[in-house]
């Protein structure tokens, strides 16, 4: 069973899943730095100093022990209010637009190099079967 297991492992579609998965989470956290630092801080800007990823709506009691700000959304958060945390919900779905996007660029890019390359290249079978042709032709 070992032994199978590593070559399961050693398959190259596994190894090219791993590598896939680990980079798509780096890549990640960089467009969630990108929202969160350069984007939403911009779109703030433009609307008078907003920070979405603070606004929220309290629909549950705050405990009587809370003693901290109750316009902290994280604080609250972590005291267990039940919270409707739109802004934060805002700054996810603006870091998987461009998540999205960024993806989207790729693949097409990718998409367009191999058909460039195919288009360079005439794979073997075809050159075979144009030389019978054109020896044919000769005859």
């Amino acid at each position: 069973m070992l032994g199978e297991f590593k070559a399961f492992i050693m398959r190259g579609n596994v190894l090219d899943l791993a590598v896939a998965v680990i980079i798509g989470a780096a890549f990640g956290k960089i467009t969630t730095s990108l929202t969160e630092d350069i984007i939403m801080p911009v779109v703030g800007w433009l609307f008078g100093g907003l920070d979405f990823s603070s606004h929220f709506i309290t629909l549950g009691a705050i405990p009587a022990t809370y003693t901290g700000s109750l316009t902290d959304y994280a604080a609250l958060k972590a005291a267990g209010v039940a919270l409707l945390g739109w802004g934060e919900f805002l700054t996810v779905v603006i870091n998987f637009i461009i998540l999205a996007f960024i993806i989207f660029l790729l693949i097409r890019s990718a998409t367009k190099l191999a058909l460039r390359k195919d288009g360079d290249e005439v794979p073997g079978d075809i050159a075979l079967l144009t030389e019978i042709r054109d020896l044919l032709k000769n005859r």
